[in-house]
């Protein structure tokens, strides 16, 4: 039989792209106020562009924060500290424009004695995991990230005293059978001084960055674009304007899997488009690590002001010896999905935002990051045991064949 054969490609960007920047500070504003106020209600939206930062969206939040301290902090913390250039910590200009949450969406979110906390927006979320990595993340978006993290790692190190903040990386993977076998492909662009060779770039980006992450996957054939266009001294946002949210795939599974369309960063966990996408992600984990699936997509979907899901779908791309049906049953049964249940079963009301705004909001062994833990195990082979048991629906008639 033929083998079936392709190529994935996932990128990933370093902390210091201009889209990232916003990201952190817009999550770096929620955290300041969920610190003080864990019920605060944060929408916070950034762009900038050269040496202008604009911060607006709407907050509601008994919390105390200096917007403008926290924006600069954030800007410092990442790198942008050099003085001469346009874009910095100390000389950036920044206008903030920031009202309270519309009391129409209020009300609907609102928790009172006759209301139950519904979501606070419609929307359509996906999770997924799939046996690819020790993370159950997809092998391309998994390395292209360790690579950016790296970048961030040498440059903040020393290590590449002449590394800037922004960067990219991208990594292609062929596949055989639906199973990766080799990088065929990596691609990184790094801001860097001056006075530093291409040369230099590209022996220390391989030697340093690139080697010892992918070296169990790389063969002779593997090519390499480092700094393709031969220079990158000009980077960040003086370089390219940036925006809260626009690096939704980044964020997620570097396009293996469907996206709902609804961003992360700056927006606290009423907001199903995170909250809603956080329990997808752990669905889907749990059942793959629960051997039910070699790979599993979960979407959810909510009405607004709405708590119960209007819909809840499992799907294992024909990689479970189970019925789906019976698996979305369980799933309902094992797992919390109303949005306050969510936020309290994860503990989302915590400021543990900031961390997930650069390197990918999944597949990371972080303090707090409870939707990637794996807990629920043994309760979802039990509950799926029940459906089995409990409808006509048979593809196995027992979990012994899914346990190895």
């Amino acid at each position: 039989m033929k083998k079936i054969k392709y190529l994935f490609t996932s990128e990933s960007v370093t902390d210091g792209h201009p889209d990232k920047v916003c990201d952190q500070i817009s999550d770096a504003i929620l955290d300041a106020h969920l610190a003080q106020d864990p019920n605060a209600r944060v929408a916070a939206e950034t762009a900038i562009y050269n040496s202008s930062v604009i911060v607006g969206g709407e907050i509601t939040s008994l919390a105390n924060v200096d917007h403008e301290k926290v924006t600069r902090k954030t800007i410092e913390d990442i790198g942008y500290t050099d003085p001469k250039t346009d874009f910095s910590d100390q000389n950036c200009s920044i206008n903030i424009a920031l009202n309270t949450q519309s009391p129409d969406i209020a009300m609907g979110v609102n928790q009172s004695e006759d209301h139950e906390q519904g979501a606070g927006d419609q929307g359509l979320m996906f999770g997924y995991a799939c046996k690819e990595t020790p993370e159950l993340m997809p092998l391309p978006i998994s390395l292209a990230h360790k690579i950016t993290m790296k970048l961030s790692q040498v440059r903040k190190d020393g290590t590449l005293s002449w590394a800037k903040p922004d960067g990219k990386s991208q990594v292609t993977v062929k596949y055989v059978d639906g199973k990766p076998t080799e990088v065929t492909a990596v691609v990184v662009s790094i801001q860097h001084d001056e006075n530093v060779s291409l040369e230099t770039i590209t022996k220390e980006i391989k030697e340093r960055v690139i080697n010892p992450i992918c070296k169990n996957y790389v063969t002779a054939d593997t090519k390499y674009f480092i700094n393709a266009t031969g220079r990158f001294v000009k980077g960040g946002p003086e370089a390219d304007a940036g925006l809260t949210g626009r690096k939704i795939i980044v964020d997620t599974y570097g396009g293996m899997g469907r996206h709902g369309g609804g961003a992360f960063s700056g927006k606290d966990p009423s907001k199903v488009d995170r909250s809603g996408a956080y329990m997808a992600r752990h669905i889907a984990k749990n059942i793959v690590a629960a051997n039910l699936a070699e790979k599993c997509e979960v979407q959810i979907a909510y009405a607004i002001g709405v708590a119960e899901p209007v819909s809840v779908y499992v799907n294992t791309f024909n990689t479970s010896k189970f019925d789906e049906e019976q698996l979305g049953k369980a799933v309902r049964n094992v797992f919390p999905l109303k949005p306050a249940r969510i936020i309290g079963y994860l503990k989302l009301k915590q400021p543990i935002y900031q961390k997930t705004a650069a390197f990918g909001h999944f597949g990371r062994d972080e303090e707090n990051f409870a939707w990637e833990e794996i807990n629920k195990v043994d309760e979802l082979r039990s509950a799926l045991q029940s459906e089995i048991l409990n409808t006509k629906i048979i593809k196995t008639p027992s979990l012994k064949d899914a346990v190895l």
